[in-house]
């Protein structure tokens, strides 16, 4: 099984305000498309309540909650072991957040498909952790700033070390 997590985060790492993303950047959400449909994605309750649509199509959608044992659209679990245990050993699995769920699980992580923005915001409250020990770059695409995108921003993925 493949573990990926994937995020966008700023220089400092910051992911989020308010249980929002810090970016509208359509070129890393057409990425984010692209890399996850057809895939697992794990969630945690939070970040499942902020998707405007509720469950991603085209997915298949878990989240980890010990609140709740229903969502619509989604499989619920209360733990990984819970969760990994359904899982199959060619399944490629994303983590999309958040935070909390970043923190815990990274270290369960084979890859890390990231967008690094460019900037600094004046607000966060949700930060991805530290990442460049243990981790290296394999594959690099930087993007300027344009009418549709505010920051220039790299695709970055990032392999563990060993």
């Amino acid at each position: 099984m493949t573990t990926t997590i994937i995020a966008a985060v700023a220089r400092n790492r910051a992911i989020g305000l308010d249980n929002h993303l810090l970016y509208w950047l359509p070129n890393d959400l057409r990425r984010f498309r692209l890399l996850t449909t057809g895939h697992t994605i794990l969630m945690g309750r939070r970040t499942f309540d902020s998707l405007p649509k509720g469950a991603l199509p085209n997915r298949r959608n878990c989240v980890l909650t010990r609140s709740i044992s229903h969502l619509p659209g989604c499989e619920c679990f209360s733990n990984w072991d819970d969760f990994i245990a359904t899982c199959q050993p060619d399944e490629e699995v994303f983590i999309i957040g958040g935070a909390s769920l970043y923190k815990q699980l990274i270290a369960k992580a084979n890859r890390l498909c990231l967008t690094e923005v460019d900037d600094t915001p004046a607000e966060a409250d949700a930060f991805f952790p530290p990442y460049h020990d243990g981790w290296h770059e394999v594959w690099r695409e930087e993007h300027d700033a344009d009418e549709r995108h505010s920051h220039r921003y790299a695709f970055v993925d990032y392999a563990r070390v060993g």
